[in-house]
């Protein structure tokens, strides 16, 4: 029969509204009281006008349109809204939807995508029909009020445009040379997808509008324009010289690259440790494993491999503690030279030698050390002996690290047994962080490979510089260039090329940049805009042209410190420069290039303001630090306080002498008040902490030249009793307060707040008490303060001098106004300070600033007995020649013991005596009327030891 190769598809004709600005006007059917009008669009806009109309013989009209990805329908007149629905949801994703309106007699219907669950339906009080429909926008002259939206015309796609259910000829129109229309584009649908390519990185999501696209950063770790840029450090250095302390940060090791970032924690000591945990930090026990049936385990770290690579790679040095205990479990089978037991490291290499040995050497540390309990092995647990041992080190190839996995194949033997633990991977430093360079002439550079960044580019290092202007670095191609440099003292510019003409962004500071401080500078171009960041000055910003030239094209040499034609060099130096996110070694370059140094001193111009609380900044080859001798704080940078601590010894104190008295002339009419008028305190603010198993006790005393006084005591039962005694006048205040013994050997903190005549005290964190003093209000001429005991001309002759502080921890006093913190470390270290320091006989220890605060510090000196470590997971036997030994040294003990009390007693008769008969001559009456009581108390106390024994 008849036939056609060919099938006659009906003409598809769209229509493109290029801009905001376009409308396209078509005449409807006007005098019916039905209406219908359908068409399908495609955009990227979420707002825009549809369709537009009046009403027929009225002020009035409707508008069709898109709200936030909706299509809604408005019905006013005369300024009032009569109706306003919506249909469908997320119309805005560049997909082609139909949209049909329906007006018949009071009834509108708006259904979008022929969905009847996204349609809408509203009565009005009145007919609506019109001549005329405006798609996509409005003229822009002529009365049509109604078209005049905020939301603005329409950017997009239309087709399958009808009214009145007959399909409008958008070919007849284009022939009739478009009246009624404004910038359209027929028979093609202008749609570009702007997010593919995608060019968000690290996982931003992309959306788009009809001229450009944006990334959504949230939750990435990045930010900018293109989520190119990390907001966290690639360090803990970094953090570090930021002024943070210890905690846990996230990090991001390889910066701008492709790794993102992990949560790790930063020990931020002298040394800043980056500590990574992993799965599996118990002490784990094995048993019944051999060759075919061996016990393996996995460590699964808070990180990836790939993370953790480059977090290593970037440490000064990294280590892992590797501890395996043994019992008959050997690691090394010596008969056939095969490992029993071995680990695997990050590149999933098989590794036999142990913690504290080397790489390629199959032995453990005291091989290395030969002093493994037996010469014939190089580990201990190769003895192969029926008691605990082990063989405990460090891992520190970088290379190896870190342990993913361990095997143990000999523990299934009689009485076999092993155990291992794995400590976290510890990293310190940031071997980038510091990479500098110095560049001496004006004509010297370092030359690298050339810098790739064709959609994504950024640039950040520190400088400094006394030179008025010079070029950081330069890279260039056959058109395209990327260049950075000081334009003048107080401006740096930021110019590239990537074939849209040269571009240029400036930041202008308000202070002098070549003041040989060091200054950060960060610079970032990608496909929508270019930034540069001076210091914390706001970041200036250069927006691309939205269908220009985006990828960046060079080919040469990057030059660092100069440009190819050797003009306008830099002179001073740069540090850490990072392209990319990876770091360029300034100072290997360095060494093997003329006029140029590794390394740039001065460091503690910009960064001695971190050193807080007097501490004073002194500088590094690699870096700077804090020396905190003077100062009442400890840490990197001298700002914890309450961790600074000392052992007072029998008879040991520390005294601070605020003033010297100075004796005035025999002729002198002046009163001694006017030499120390300046230190008469209101009010008071006192913490510090103490733990002591020994009373009575002084804890805390501060002398007045006019016989007022401060006291702080344990009394004998272990009372905390405070003393004001603010009139020479009038007795003391006294104020006990007893919630149990403080002389119990714990850690015990005080808080005294004085304002006026109003005493606060809180102990250990509990409700603050409040008390009212009698004697004053004014603590004048404030002398001296002594923490341990008092030291007068009579303390050989009283009981005092056997008072003391057993071991306090963290004693220190922080008094406001005129008496500040006494710092306890430049006391008892000897260091010289503002004001003369004196301490009594006997031994004063003050230890360093440990992280570990909540540590006993009896630990240090008081060990019940050794520690062994190769013991871990059985009892000690003890043999019958050390009970033997024990009971020998009990009875000697005793012995000694009877000898020392009956010593003890005859003294201390014959002090009490004396005492009784001398008195208080050419003493302080304050000082003397606390050490007798004191003494007192001592003297009863001794008497009732008497008596018990």
């Amino acid at each position: 029969g008849n036939m056609s190769f060919s099938c006659l598809e009906p003409q598809v004709v769209p229509v493109t509204f290029l801009s905001s600005s376009s409308f396209l006007a078509l005449r409807g059917t006007s005098g019916q009281d039905e209406l219908f009008v359908s068409f399908q669009f495609r955009t990227w806009n979420k707002e825009g006008l549809l369709l537009s109309s009046k009403l027929h013989q009225s002020s009035g009209g409707f508008l069709l349109y898109l709200s936030d990805g909706r299509v809604k329908i408005n019905l006013h007149k005369t300024g009032r809204v009569l109706s306003d629905i919506a249909a469908g949801a997320g119309l805005n994703d560049g997909q082609w939807h139909f949209v049909s309106l329906s007006v018949k007699r009071n009834r509108v219907s708006v259904r979008v995508d022929n969905d009847v669950t996204s349609s809408a339906h509203a009565f009005i009080p009145l007919q609506i029909y019109s001549d005329v429909f405006y798609f996509g926008g409005c003229p822009s002259s002529g009365n049509i009020s109604e078209c005049n939206t905020s939301f603005g015309g329409f950017q997009g796609c239309m087709r399958h445009i009808s009214i009145g259910n007959k399909a409008v000829d958008m070919i007849s129109i284009q022939q009739n040379g478009f009246r009624n229309s404004s910038d359209l584009q027929i028979d093609l649908c202008g749609i570009t997808d702007r997010c593919l390519p995608n060019y968000c990185e690290h996982g931003g999501e992309c959306s788009q509008s009809w001229n450009s696209f944006h990334c959504n950063c949230a939750n990435t770790g990045y930010k900018g324009a293109t989520c190119h840029y990390p907001i966290y450090e690639q360090s803990c250095e970094a953090y570090k010289h930021r002024g943070n302390t210890s905690g846990f940060y996230n990090i991001d090791s390889d910066g701008s690259g492709p790794l993102g970032p992990f949560l790790v924690y930063c020990n931020m000591t002298d040394s800043t440790w980056t500590i990574i945990q992993h799965n599996s930090t118990n002490l784990t026990r094995v048993k019944s494993a051999n060759r075919e049936n061996p016990h393996t385990v996995f460590f699964k770290y808070s990180a990836s491999l790939d993370q953790l690579q480059a977090t290593i790679s970037l440490a000064d040095h990294c280590e892992q503690e590797l501890a395996y205990y043994c019992k008959k479990s050997r690691l090394l089978d010596k008969l056939d030279g095969m490992p029993l037991s071995w680990w695997i490291g990050r590149t999933n290499e098989t590794h036999t030698y142990w913690g504290g040995s080397l790489p390629a050497v199959q032995k453990c540390a005291c091989g290395l050390e030969g002093s493994c309990i037996d010469s014939q092995h190089y580990c201990n647990c190769d003895a192969d002996r029926d008691e605990w041992t082990n063989d405990t080190g460090f891992l520190s190839y970088k290379d190896h690290l870190p342990v993913t996995e361990i095997v143990i194949t000999d523990t299934d033997r009689p009485n076999s047994e092993a155990a291992y633990k794995l400590g976290p991977l510890l990293c310190r430093g940031d071997r980038t962080f510091w990479n500098s360079a110095s560049f001496n002439t004006e004509t010297s550079y370092l030359h690298f490979p050339t810098f790739h960044g064709e959609f994504s580019a950024d640039v950040s290092f520190f400088f400094k510089t006394t030179a008025s202007s010079g070029v950081f670095l330069e890279n260039l191609g056959i058109q395209d260039f990327i260049r950075i440099e000081l334009q003048s003292p107080s401006e740096v510019a930021f110019s590239f090329d990537v074939g849209n003409g040269p571009s240029e962004v400036i930041v202008q500071s308000g202070n002098p940049l070549n003041d040989n401080q060091w200054h950060y500078v960060k610079a970032e171009r990608n496909v929508k805009e270019a930034s540069l960041q001076i210091d914390q000055l706001p970041q200036r910003s250069h927006t691309a042209p939205p269908d220009g030239h985006i990828r960046l094209q060079l080919n040469s040499q990057l030059f660092v410190g100069g440009t190819a034609s050797r003009q306008k060099g830099f002179l001073g130096c740069i540090r850490s420069l990072r392209l990319n996110g990876m770091a360029l070694d300034l100072e290997e370059r360095a060494k093997i290039t003329p006029g140029v140094e590794p390394g740039c001193p001065g460091h503690c111009s910009s960064y001695g303001n971190l050193c807080h609380n007097g501490g004073k900044c002194r500088e590094k080859y690699s870096g700077f630090s804090c020396d905190c001798t003077f100062s009442a704080y400890a840490g990197p940078f001298c700002k914890k306080g309450k961790h600074i601590s000392a052992y007072f010894w029998t008879g040991t104190s520390v005294t601070y002498n605020f003033q010297e008295y100075y004796t005035l002339a025999k002729n002198s009419s002046s009163h001694a008040s006017s030499f120390y008028a300046d230190i008469t305190l209101t009010r008071e603010a006192i913490t510090f902490a103490f733990r002591t198993t020994r009373t009575p006790s002084l804890l805390l005393y501060v002398s007045s030249f006019y016989k007022e006084y401060l006291s702080v005591i344990l009394t004998r039962n272990g009372d905390l009793q405070i003393r004001y005694k603010l009139d020479s006048h009038q007795d003391p205040d006294v104020f006990s307060i007893s919630f149990k013994s403080m002389a119990d050997g714990q850690l015990q903190h005080v808080k005294i707040n004085r304002e006026e005549e109003k005493l606060f005290v809180e102990v250990n964190q509990n409700e603050r008490m409040k008390f009212i003093l009698s004697s004053g209000t004014e603590f004048n001429a404030i002398k001296s303060l002594t923490l341990g005991k008092i030291l007068g001309k009579t303390v050989r002759g009283t009981e005092l001098g056997q008072q003391d502080i057993s071991a306090a921890r963290g004693c220190g006093a922080a008094v406001q106004r005129k008496l500040g913190a006494v710092p306890k470390k430049q006391r008892g270290r000897g260091g010289g300070g503002p004001a003369p320091i004196r301490a009594g006989r006997g031994e004063l220890r003050i230890p360093g600033t440990r992280a570990d605060g909540d540590r006993s510090l009896f630990s240090e000196v008081d060990h019940s007995g050794p520690i062994d470590e190769g013991k871990p997971l059985a009892n000690a036997i003890r043999s019958d020649s050390a009970i033997i030994g024990g009971v020998i040294a009990v009875v000697i003990f005793i012995l000694l013991c009877i000898t020392a009390i009956a010593i003890r007693i005859y003294k201390k008769k014959g002090i009490y005596s004396k005492n009784e008969a001398k008195g208080s001559e050419n003493e302080d009456s304050a000082e003397s009327a606390l050490k007798s009581e004191l003494s007192m108390q001592n003297t009863a106390n001794e008497n009732q030891k008497e008596y018990f024994f």
